[in-house]
Parts: structure tokens; sequence; C-alpha cells
């Protein structure tokens, strides 16, 4: 069995957020630069089928982004503390522990440790630039290697390329990996789902709503479709997230619209959910957007999405 490692160094972090290390997120531009390392790896037909992450924020979030944009699940990456701020033998023994029936591992961290690892198992077949840096942040670097996890040794792989995000395309293909369609995020990125929470109470049903972001209007919970999840479980993630409710998504959707952002069509499926418990305002995370019951008639005058009122109207038909 073919064998690959792909060692991935985590993308530019944000040094203006005065934050600990540990906790020390991506820039905008380390975002779309794991994006791009993911979508290369989709289009080549490299999808990892394991990958191992360190559980600093930047090195995480690179490694979501890049699965994300390979169409790949995040929910089985694995955090492993050993690997922030790990020495190349931590992670050699840490490579080790891979299941041997795993053909390609993506493994996500930093430098120096990423780059001894490097030169460890690569030997001879690698090269040090004239900078002597190999892993520029975000860069891949794939290695071919032997036949089993199990003992990995010094100059047991060979280093099969390196590629930087900075000599990738600037666009996504869409809707597909070969896609002739270009745009400014991945493809999953046009794919949304939200729900309309609802609670049935004496005087009827009543809707929701929770103010945007920036406070200039009102909105019910949306998001991007993750990759690996129902339209229907995203949307009850996003219901978690931006409201801070749980509940139960009901039956067949609303309905979809269609609006512009990120230079094309994003098309968002609705669908009903019956609200089963809400975080206390103390405990809610984005209890700076402010959340309110309304009327299902007073939600079609607030919300400033006008296609979500006949979807209103339909909830109320099927659970008034």
């Amino acid at each position: 069995m073919i064998r690959e490692l792909l060692i991935l160094r985590h993308g530019k972090s944000d040094w203006d957020a005065h934050i600990d290390d540990l906790h020390r997120p991506l820039t905008d531009g380390g975002k779309r630069s794991a994006q791009r390392i993911g979508t290369w790896l989709m289009r080549q037909r490299l999808v990892p089928d394991y990958v191992i992450s360190s559980p600093a924020v930047r090195a995480l979030e690179t490694a979501r982004k890049a699965c994300k944009a390979m169409g790949r699940s995040t929910r089985d990456i694995i955090e492993e503390p050993g690997i922030y701020l790990a020495s190349r033998r931590a992670m050699v023994a840490e490579l080790e522990q891979c299941p041997e029936k795993t053909r390609r591992v993506m493994l996500v961290g930093h430098n120096p440790g990423l780059e001894d690892l490097l030169k460890y198992l690569a030997g001879s077949t690698v090269s040090v630039p004239s900078d002597d840096h190999l892993l520029h942040t975000a860069t891949l670097a794939r290695l071919g290697m032997p036949e089993s996890w199990r003992v990995l040794r010094a100059g047991c792989a060979n280093l099969i390329e390196l590629v930087q995000p900075d000599n990738l395309p600037k666009l996504f293909p869409f809707p597909a990996p070969d896609g002739e369609e270009l745009r400014k995020r991945p493809a999953y990125y046009y794919s949304q789902s939200s729900v309309i929470p609802f609670r049935k109470t004496r005087n009827g049903i009543e809707i929701l709503v929770i103010s945007s972001s920036k406070k200039k209007h009102y909105v019910v919970p949306k998001g991007i479709h993750d990759p690996g999840m129902t339209a229907e479980a995203s949307a009850t993630k996003e219901a978690w997230e931006e409201a801070g409710v749980e509940g139960k998504v009901l039956g067949k959707r609303l309905g979809e619209y269609v609006y512009r952002k990120w230079g094309a069509d994003c098309t968002v499926s609705v669908f009903p959910m019956r609200v089963e418990r809400m975080v206390p305002e103390k405990e809610w995370t984005e209890s700076h957007r402010g959340r309110e019951w309304v009327s299902p008639a007073r939600a079609k005058s607030r919300l400033k999405q006008k296609a979500l009122a006949p979807m209103v109207d339909e909830l109320v038909r099927r659970y008034g």
C-alpha cells in the first residue's frame, strides 16, 4: 500500500490580536491560504483519511479550513496536545500510532518542530533553500512514506513536493473540483442553511428573532452548510452558536432563497425548529446580539430578508 504524509504548517496568525500564544487566531489571509491548500489537495485527489492537529487555535483553524475546502468533515480531526511545541521525537511517536490501514495522514502544526520532522524523515531528499526555511506559513510538504507507520526511521521517506499557497490560484473552482467557474470563496460557502426557531404558547406561535452581528437589522440563525453535515444539522449548529437555542428540526424545509455575497449567489435552505432549550442570557456567548420572541406578523415585518415572510406563514400553517 502506498502511504503518504502531508505536513502542513499553520497559516499566518494574527499578531495584532492581543491574546496568548495558544489562542492566537489566523488572519483572513491565513484562512484563505489554508483553503487554497485544501482546494489543491481536493483537485489533486489527495484528500487525507486521517488528520492530526495541534490544539493551538491557529493550527486547528488551518486544519478545519483546509478540510472543509477539500469537502472533508472536520468532526474527526484529532486534536493532539503533544503536537503543540512538540519535539521531532514526539511527533514521530504520534505518527507511529496511526491506524495501520491509514493510507494518507495530514499533520498540522508549527515550526521549528515540523521542519525538524521533515528533515529527519526525508533526509537527503530535502534541499534547504537559501533562506533556511522549508515551511513558510500554510506551506504543505508531501512525503512518500514506508509501508508501515509503526517504525519511522531517519531517511525512511522521500519528499515528493512542497506546495506554497502563494503559488496557487487565488480563486476557487465552482461548483466542483473541476468546475470552470471561479469564485472568491470555496464552493461550500455558497450553500447555506437556516432555521426559523419557534415555540407554541397559549397565544399561538412565537418566532425567535435575533439582531445581526452589527445590530443593524433582525435575522434568524443562518450559516454556511458545513461539509460532512446534513443541512438540518448545520442549521441546528447555527441556532446554537448564533441564538443560544437547541431544538428539533421538524419535517421538510420551509423553502429557500438566494442572496448575493462574495461576488456570487448564495442559496439558503430554511427549516422550522421547535425550540426546546434556551441558554440563559448570562451564559449566551452572543448576548451582545439581543434576541426576542415575537408574533409571526411582527417577525415578518422585522426580518431583513423578506423572502422569509412566506416561510413564516408556512410554519404557522403547519404547526399553529
